[in-house]
C-alpha cells in the first residue's frame, strides 16, 4: 500500500496528469478528474485524501506560461539560432530535468514552455564550441517567487548538454539561501545527495532504462559546506580532468569568492592570463543584491563586484546571466564601465529577458491590485508601533506582543486546521514574522511567540472536544473563534468542524529563528517522507527578506519600512503558488506598506508593458537602461544616499508611457482657494463634454478635447503644489514643452462626482471623498493615488476603448485593463484635475483640496528633461509620501 506522504502525492499527481492528458483531448471536468484519480488510487493502493491530488493535477493541466519578452543587443557576430543548428547535442541533462519536473506534477504544456524559454535564453549565450575569446552578459527578470530557480536549472542543464563545462551558481549572501539552492541543484542537475554522494535523488532517480545514460555532474560544494580552497586544492584535480560538467554553488561572500578565484588561477590558469579551453557559465541569483558596484568611482569597484568580474576575466570563454525579480539596480550599471584588472562591469549588454509568470501565480496583482477579492488578502497593522516602532535600536526591549500579532498567529492555526480538513495534512504550512533586522529583537519576538503558542495549545488541549457552551468561556478559544468568523467565513467549514481539528493544528507547530546566528534550518525535505508536512513559524529579518522560499506560506506579519522598490518587493515572500489555499493567505502590513506595494505593483506592470513596446521597436538593453534611469521615481528605486551631500540634484526625467500624480496635499485654505479659482477661470468657458467611463455606465465629470499644449503648460505653471513636489511638476512641464512638436494638443478631464453649476462663468467640481494620512505636516492620499484605477479611460471614444482592450489582450491581461492601456490608446497627453475631500469624521471632511494628475502616451524613450531639485525637499517628499525610515536592509543585521 502506498503511504500517504507528500512524496507519494507528487508521484500520483504526475501519474494522474499523464492519464488525463491521454484520456481527454479537452480539459476534463473536476468530476472526470476525480473518477480517474479514484481508479489510480485503487491500482496503487493509495489510501490518502484525493482532493489535493485532483486539485493539483487540474491546476497543472490548465496552467499556461508565455514565452516572455526580450531585448537583445544588435550583434551581427552572434548567431542566436546556433542551438538549432547544432545537431551533435545529446540533451541528456535537460531531458532528465524535464522528466523530473513531469514526475513532480508539471504538465506537458508547462514543461514544453520551460523547454522553449530555456532554449531561447541559451541561444542568447555563445555557442560553447566557438573559437576564439568571447563573453556574453545577460539578465533574466521574473516575478518574486515565480520560478526563477526552475528556469536557471533548465538553462544550466541545457548549457551542460551544449558544452559549457564549468558552471558557477552564486546563491545569495546567506547560508540558508545557499543551502536551499544547493539542494535544488542536487535534485535538478547533479542527481544525487552532494553530502554523501551515495543516494540518487531527483534527476538521478529516472526510469531504469535511462540510468546508464546519466553521468552525474561533479560538485565540490554540498548542502552543509560552501566552497573551500584547501579541500579543493588537496584533491589535486583541475577543470580539464573531467569529461563531466562541474558545478559549484557558492555564497555571495568576499572570502568564498576570493578562495574560488585563487583556486581557479593557481590550479587552472597555471600562470597564464586566462583559462582558454573551458567554457564557463556563471549564474548570479539575486543579481541585484551585493553584486552591484556601489562605489562612486567606477575604477574602484566594491569587493564582491570586483571578484565576480575577476572570475569572469579568468575565462577566455564565459557567459554571465543574472537572475532577479527587481532589476532596477542592474540597469543602473554603467554599460561602458571597464577596468584593466577586473574586466567589464556586469551590465546586461547582450540581452534582458522578462519571464512571464504562469497563470496560477499568486502575485502582486492579486494581493494588492485586485479590487474584486471578496476577502482582502492584506490586513493593516495599526498597533505594532506602540510595542516595536518601525525605527528602533538593536537593544530595544519588548515586553509584550501587539494584539495584531496575536490575531495573525490565531489565523495561522486556523489556516492549518482548514487545510487539514481539505486533505492537505501532508503539505507544508508556514507563517513568517519579520519585524526587525536585529537578532536581539528577533530573539525576544521568538520567546514571546513561544509563550503565546503554549497558552493557545494548552487552551485547545483542554477545550477542543468540549461543548461550545464550555469551550467559549476560555479566552483563547473565544479569540480563535472570533478570528475564524472575521477572517475565514467562506472557507467551506463550520466552526464546530474547525474546533475539532485545532488540536492537531496547534500541537504540530514548530518555531524557528532564521538568521546568521541561529542553528535553526527550515528543512522541509526532512518532513516529506512523513504523513504530515512541516508546520513552521519563521521569525527573522534579512534572511526572510530575499531569495528564501518558505513552503506553504499562509500568513505573513511584516512590519518593516524601506526606501527602495527592490527591497520592498523582495520582502514579499508571500508571492508564489498557493494551490488549494490561496483563499487562506493573509498578509499583515503597515498601511503605508500596503499603499506603497500597490504603487510598485502597478509601476512594475507598466514597466513590463513598456518592454513589450520597446521590443516591437527594436530597442536594446542600453535603451531600456536609459528608460529606467530617467524614471521619475528613480530616487525611490535606488539608494537616495546621493542626497546626503546637501548639494542641488540634477535629475534626468523621461515621461514616455508614464504618469505623475501629486498625492502630497496642503490644507492651506488660501492655496486651495487660489487653485479652485484657477480651475474655474481656465476651463469654465471651454467646450465641456461628458466624460464617459469605459465599460461602465454613467459619467464622472467632463472632458475638454484638443487643448493646445501651451495652455496646459500655462495652467500647470500657475497651479500650486506642495514644495516637495515642485521638481516633479517642473519635470512634467519641461517634458510637455520639449515634446510639443509631437504632442501639440492634450485632453483635459475634470473629474467630478456631481454636476457643475449652471453658471457659464464658474466651474465647481464635485469633490471625491478619500482616506488621508498625515506625515510631517503633510496630508497624503491613501495609497498615494490621486486618480482611481481606470480614470485614464474617462472620455475615450469607443474606438479608443476597443484599442485599449486589444492592447490588454496582447499583453496577456484580457480581463484586467490598466491605466497604461488607456494611456496608450489616447495617443496624446492627459491632464486630470481632481478635487478631494476627507471621509466623514476625518479632519478634512469639509476641506476641498484640488490636485492634478498628468499622463503621457508610450513610445518616447529618448526625450530627457533635466530638473534641478533641492535635496531637502526631495527628502521631505520621501518621508512625507512614503513614510521612509532608516531601515537599511543592506546595513547588516542577522
Amino acid at each position: 500500500m502506498m503511504a500517504h506522504t507528500l512524496e507519494s502525492e507528487r508521484y500520483l499527481v504526475g501519474v494522474l496528469i499523464r492519464a488525463l492528458n491521454h484520456a481527454f483531448s479537452a480539459t476534463p471536468s473536476p468530476e472526470e478528474a476525480k473518477s480517474k484519480a479514484e481508479d489510480l488510487a485503487k491500482v496503487f493502493e493509495y489510501r490518502g485524501n484525493l482532493k489535493p491530488i485532483v486539485d493539483r493535477a487540474l491546476t497543472a493541466i490548465t496552467t499556461r506560461m508565455g514565452r516572455g519578452v526580450s531585448l537583445i543587443q544588435k550583434d551581427p557576430g552572434h548567431d542566436s539560432d546556433w542551438v538549432n543548428k547544432r545537431t551533435d547535442i545529446d540533451w541528456t541533462y535537460s531531458d532528465a530535468y524535464f522528466d523530473y519536473l513531469g514526475s513532480s506534477g508539471w504538465s506537458n504544456i508547462m514543461c514544453q514552455s520551460l523547454r522553449d524559454v530555456s532554449e531561447k535564453i541559451l541561444g542568447m549565450l555563445q555557442n560553447p564550441i566557438s573559437d576564439g575569446k568571447w563573453d556574453r552578459r545577460g539578465l533574466v527578470i521574473g516575478n518574486v517567487q515565480s520560478g526563477k530557480t526552475a528556469n536557471y536549472l533548465a538553462l544550466i542543464s541545457r548549457a551542460a548538454d551544449a558544452g559549457y563545462k564549468f558552471i558557477i551558481v552564486i546563491a545569495g549572501i546567506h547560508n540558508v539561501l545557499r543551502s536551499q539552492t544547493q539542494q535544488r541543484i542536487d535534485e535538478g542537475f547533479v542527481g544525487r545527495d552532494s553530502e554523501s554522494h551515495k543516494h540518487k535523488i531527483g534527476v538521478g532517480k529516472r526510469d531504469p532504462g535511462h540510468t546508464s545514460q546519466f553521468n552525474h555532474p561533479v560538485t565540490l560544494t554540498n548542502v552543509s559546506h560552501d566552497f573551500n580552497k584547501r579541500v579543493a586544492g588537496q584533491s589535486g584535480w583541475r577543470l580539464n580532468d573531467f569529461s563531466r560538467p562541474i558545478i559549484l554553488v557558492v555564497k555571495k561572500n568576499v572570502s568564498v569568492l576570493t578562495s574560488l578565484y585563487h583556486w581557479l588561477k593557481d590550479m587552472n590558469a597555471q600562470g597564464a592570463d586566462q583559462i582558454e579551453t573551458v567554457p564557463m557559465l556563471l549564474i548570479d541569483d539575486e543579481a541585484d543584491h551585493a553584486s552591484i558596484n556601489t562605489n562612486k568611482d567606477e575604477h574602484d569597484p566594491t569587493r564582491t563586484n570586483r571578484l565576480i568580474r575577476k572570475i569572469l576575466r579568468l575565462f577566455a570563454k564565459s557567459g554571465f546571466v543574472g537572475y532577479t525579480a527587481t532589476p532596477f539596480a542592474n540597469i543602473f550599471i554603467n554599460p561602458k564601465a571597464d577596468d584593466e584588472e577586473v574586466h567589464k562591469d556586469l551590465f546586461p549588454r547582450d540581452f534582458i529577458y522578462f519571464l512571464d509568470p504562469p497563470t496560477n501565480y499568486f502575485g502582486p496583482e492579486k494581493v494588492f491590485l485586485d479590487e474584486n477579492v471578496p476577502n482582502p488578502v492584506t490586513i493593516p497593522i495599526t498597533d505594532c508601533d506602540d510595542v516595536l516602532p518601525l525605527s528602533h535600536k538593536k537593544d530595544h526591549d519588548i515586553s509584550a506582543l501587539p494584539a495584531s500579532l496575536h490575531t495573525a498567529l490565531n489565523e495561522f492555526i486556523l489556516a492549518r486546521a482548514i487545510r487539514n480538513l481539505r486533505g492537505y495534512q501532508a503539505h507544508h504550512c508556514s507563517m513568517m514574522i519579520n519585524v526587525s533586522r536585529f537578532v536581539n529583537v528577533q530573539k525576544q519576538i521568538r520567546d514571546l511567540v513561544s509563550i503565546y503558542l503554549r497558552e493557545v495549545k494548552d487552551a485547545v488541549q483542554a477545550n477542543y472536544a468540549m461543548p461550545e457552551s464550555i469551550s467559549s468561556r476560555n479566552a483563547s478559544m473565544q479569540e480563535l473563534k472570533t478570528a475564524f468568523v472575521q477572517t475565514f467565513p467562506d472557507c467551506g467549514h463550520a466552526w464546530v468542524d474547525i474546533k475539532g481539528e485545532l488540536q492537531d493544528a496547534a500541537t504540530c507547530i514548530r518555531l524557528f529563528m532564521i538568521n546568521g546566528q541561529s542553528d535553526d534550518r527550515l528543512d522541509y525535505k526532512k518532513y516529506e517522507t512523513s504523513g504530515n508536512g512541516l508546520t513552521a513559524i519563521a521569525v527573522g529579518g534579512l534572511s526572510l527578506s530575499r531569495g528564501l522560499t518558505i513552503e506553504g506560506l499562509c500568513v505573513s506579519y511584516v512590519y518593516r519600512n524601506t526606501r527602495m522598490y527592490d527591497t520592498l518587493m523582495q520582502m514579499g515572500r508571500w508571492f508564489g503558488y498557493r494551490v488549494g489555499y490561496d483563499d487562506l493567505c493573509r498578509v499583515h502590513l503597515s498601511r503605508d506598506a500596503i499603499s506603497w506595494y500597490s504603487h510598485v505593483a502597478e509601476a512594475t506592470q507598466e514597466l513590463i508593458d513598456q518592454v513589450r513596446s520597446m521590443r516591437q521597436m527594436g530597442k536594446t538593453p542600453e535603451d531600456f537602461g536609459l528608460y529606467v534611469e530617467t524614471h521619475p521615481d528613480r530616487l525611490l528605486i535606488t539608494s537616495p544616499g546621493k542626497m546626503r551631500s546637501g548639494k542641488k540634484l540634477t535629475l534626468r526625467y523621461n515621461y514616455g508611457g508614464r504618469h505623475e500624480e501629486f498625492a502630497v496635499l496642503s490644507e492651506d485654505p488660501v492655496l486651495n482657494s487660489r487653485n479652485e479659482k484657477l480651475i474655474s477661470d481656465t476651463w469654465a468657458n471651454e467646450n465641456l463634454e461628458r466624460a464617459k467611463r469605459p465599460s461602465r455606465k454613467g459619467t464622472k465629470g467632463w472632458i475638454v478635447r484638443g487643448v493646445p499644449a501651451e495652455k496646459v503648460e500655462r495652467f500647470l505653471t500657475q497651479f500650486n503644489t506642495d514644495r516637495s513636489l515642485e521638481h516633479r511638476k517642473t519635470g512634467v512641464i519641461n517634458y510637455l514643452r520639449k515634446t510639443s512638436d509631437k504632442y501639440q494638443t492634450c485632453d483635459v478631464v475634470l473629474v467630478s462626482i456631481e454636476h457643475r453649476e449652471d453658471s457659464s462663468k464658474s466651474l465647481y467640481l464635485g469633490a471625491q471623498r478619500r482616506k488621508f494620512t498625515q506625515k510631517n505636516g503633510n496630508w497624503i492620499v491613501n495609497k498615494h493615488r490621486v486618480a482611481s484605477r481606470g480614470d485614464e479611460g474617462l472620455g475615450l471614444s469607443e474606438e479608443q476603448v476597443r484599442e485599449a482592450v486589444n492592447l490588454a489582450k496582447k499583453n496577456k491581461r484580457a480581463e484586467n485593463l490598466i491605466d497604461a492601456d488607456y494611456r496608450a490608446a489616447r495617443k496624446c497627453p492627459l491632464l486630470m484635475i481632481h478635487v478631494l475631500t476627507g471621509n466623514p469624521g476625518s479632519p478634512l471632511e469639509n476641506v476641498r483640496i484640488p490636485t492634478i494628475y498628468m499622463g503621457f502616451p508610450p513610445g518616447d524613450y529618448i526625450t530627457e528633461v533635466e530638473v534641478v531639485a533641492n535635496p531637502v525637499y526631495v527628502q521631505m517628499e520621501l518621508f512625507a509620501t512614503h513614510g521612509m525610515h532608516d531601515d537599511d536592509f543592506d546595513a547588516g543585521d542577522d
